[in-house]
């Protein structure tokens, strides 16, 4: 349960199935709206106790986040079942190993000319850098299995991406904003290298699209400052009628999106460098499989490593605590290996005994 969004896991066995095997199953809520979560867990209590008895004994919560204690009584009084806390740190690197290591065609790369192309597994796992963006972002080096180290991490994160498109749009939720981007121009209010120089600075290999200040054109736009000839010259509302200049909440949504992906794609390199690490997993609800973000957070990685790093990217990138508070106390013969060997599965993970 986090800041902005609570991710939920929940096991359902087949019936049918010969091998005693189930399926997982994915879904989030905002968190302010926690008691949409609970009213929902407690629907998938009544199922479970219509099935099996109306004993709940073996029946649990497990879980994670800043929100496990926040709304830990909340949890309690509702669903009236145990709630077992779990370390955030460990649940995060917990559920990533188990996605590397255990789940087939969950890892991917990405770039525009070459997308989501799933990683071939490594024997050399460790050590890698978890980068989790979520309302903030943290930064983990993992050495092996349970030897981690919050080694950084920024404040400016999906709830800043939020926040702020909350205060200069009518979005109504992160979709929305996500959406916004898709149809957006950043260089409406954008300062690039062209801007500037009037073409691309090669010297130290900037194009002229490059971004050289993340809203750096607004003020001079707002305030009637145009270029003509290669002098300013000052006009009343940029020559708008009613003296007030506007800004398209599409550009400004692309704006604040790559602004915050190349301030996290940048500090992660940096931490990678400063840690000797090469590999480094994106994770978290901000990144929601968008394009635009795992484009930006690819090329911050390639861009700054000159190509000899790479960024990957997961599947259920919003779930690895959850998976990992989930892994904490997994059904009897429940199975991980292979059991995504059909193939992409966007909103449910196939699983068997093994």
């Amino acid at each position: 349960i986090g800041g902005s969004l609570a991710k939920l896991i929940y096991f359902t066995r087949e019936l049918d199935s010969v091998d005693n095997g189930g399926r997982l199953n994915f879904i989030n809520f905002e968190t302010h709206r926690i008691d949409l979560c609970i009213e929902f867990i407690k629907q998938l209590k009544e199922e479970y106790q219509k099935a099996h008895g109306p004993s709940s004994d073996e029946l649990c919560v497990m879980a994670t986040g800043g929100g496990a204690y926040k709304y830990y009584d909340k949890l309690k009084d509702s669903l009236k079942v145990n709630i077992i806390r779990e370390d955030e740190m460990e649940c995060l690197i917990t559920g990533l190993d188990f996605f590397i290591t255990e789940i087939p065609n969950e890892v991917f790369t990405y770039s525009e000319a070459d997308p989501m192309q799933f990683a071939e597994a490594r024997p050399d796992v460790y050590p890698y850098l978890l980068v989790n963006i979520g309302s903030g972002v943290s930064m983990i080096k993992v050495s092996g299995p349970r030897q981690y180290q919050r080694v950084g991490g920024t404040h400016l994160g999906g709830g800043t991406f939020w926040g702020i498109m909350s205060l200069l749009t009518g979005a109504q939720t992160f979709d929305d904003m996500l959406a916004m981007a898709d149809t957006g121009d950043n260089s409406g209010v954008d300062m690039l290298v062209g801007d500037i120089y009037g073409m691309d600075y090669s010297k130290i290999g900037l194009k002229s699209t490059a971004i050289a200040s993340t809203f750096g054109k607004v003020f001079r736009l707002k305030n009637g400052v145009h270029e003509e000839d290669g002098e300013d010259q000052s006009h009343d509302g940029a020559g708008q009628t009613n003296g007030e200049v506007t800004f398209k909440p599409e550009d400004m949504s692309r704006s604040l999106l790559y602004a915050i992906s190349n301030n996290i794609g940048q500090i992660a390199y940096l931490q990678s460098e400063k840690h000797q690490v090469k590999h480094i997993y994106f994770g978290g609800s901000f990144i929601r499989g968008h394009r635009q973000t795992m484009n930006t957070l690819s090329y911050a990685i390639r861009f700054w490593s000159k190509g000899e790093k790479q960024a990957y990217f997961l599947r259920h990138e919003g779930y690895i605590g959850a998976v990992g508070a989930f892994l904490r106390r997994q059904p009897a013969n429940w199975g991980r290996r292979n059991s995504l060997d059909g193939g992409p599965v966007p909103h449910d993970l196939k699983n068997s005994s093994t």
